[in-house]
């Protein structure tokens, strides 16, 4: 007969042991909804240009900062070694000058700042902790405006300091500095606003580039071009009014009416009084409205 098998080795109880893996509570600070929504600002405006990221990630915004800079170092060394009596361009207009690149770097930039929380649904774990839908909106914004004053300032600073270098009016020059931080900030404003507003409403990051682009660039061509028409058919007022339909020509209307400095417009034309509080309204409106859209995005974002 074939021997019994034997039973299975049963472990001796001397050895079971039961492993706690439960949750501790936190006991340490609660630094609360400020803290947060500091750190996401500086989280996103790092982001802007790349810091914190991959070396892949800075190119694009580098490059971009240094087109930016480098048309006013070079009217910085033809002031200084030709002796010019004024810089080649405005303070205020500096931004205009460059919008093709302003338009690139935001449809960069921005997209990256709200886009792929959406794509890869990261929203939801903002708004697990102690941050409102609000707060979310308000870092996301102040962090794109920030990057982008310092994108169209700098350039300024460095006009300003060659002008110091080549011995320009003293007053002249630091009046039309602060006249163009101003401008550079209400640019920030506006554009950064409308280029959030426009990359939140898609979770792709292409499409959000491509709409950006086309919100920025297809407008203003439009609307230089009605300019132009309007003035060579001896209507030249019509040109102040067309000028409400595109975010570059609200910004050239605004510095030029309100900063001193000179427009795009045909023939230079500068805005009227009522056609500056027309101007100051939309881009106030354009702001407020593309921040509202913002919130209204993000009351379901989360879900």
């Amino acid at each position: 007969m074939s021997p019994e098998p034997s039973p299975p080795a049963v472990a001796s109880r001397a050895t079971d042991v039961i492993h706690n893996i439960g949750y501790r509570s936190y006991d340490g600070p609660r630094l609360g909804r400020a803290y947060a929504r500091r750190s996401l600002f500086l989280q996103s405006l790092r982001g802007a240009y790349g810091l914190g990221r991959s070396a892949k990630s800075k190119v694009l915004p580098m490059i971009l900062f240094a087109v930016m800079c480098l048309p006013a170092a070079i009217m910085v060394a033809v002031a200084v070694t030709t002796g010019l009596d004024e810089l080649p361009v405005d303070y205020t207009a500096y931004a205009s000058f460059l919008l093709p690149v302003i338009s690139i770097f935001i449809a960069a930039v921005a997209p990256q700042t709200v886009s792929l929380d959406l794509r890869f649904k990261i929203v939801p774990l903002y708004f697990s902790r102690p941050i409102e839908r609000a707060d979310y909106v308000s870092a996301k914004f102040t962090a794109l405006s920030s990057a982008l004053f310092v994108f169209t300032a700098v350039p300024v600073v460095i006009l300003y300091a060659g002008a110091l270098l080549a011995k320009l009016d003293f007053v002249d020059q630091t009046k039309g500095f602060a006249q163009g931080l101003l401008a550079a900030a209400a640019f920030s404003l506006l554009y950064a606003a409308i280029g959030l507003a426009v990359a939140a409403l898609t979770p792709r990051r292409g499409f959000g580039v491509a709409a950006i682009i086309a919100v920025f660039t297809i407008p203003y061509t439009l609307v230089s071009a009605l300019q132009a028409i309007a003035e060579e058919q001896g209507s030249i007022d019509a040109t102040g009014w067309l000028g409400l339909a595109s975010p570059g020509t609200l910004m050239d209307g605004l510095q030029g009416k309100f900063l001193g400095g000179t427009t795009e417009f045909p023939g230079g034309r500068q805005l009227t009084g009522g056609e500056g509080v027309v101007y100051l309204l939309v881009i106030a409106a354009a702001i407020a409205g593309s921040y509202l859209l913002l919130l209204r995005r993000y009351r379901k974002a989360g879900l």
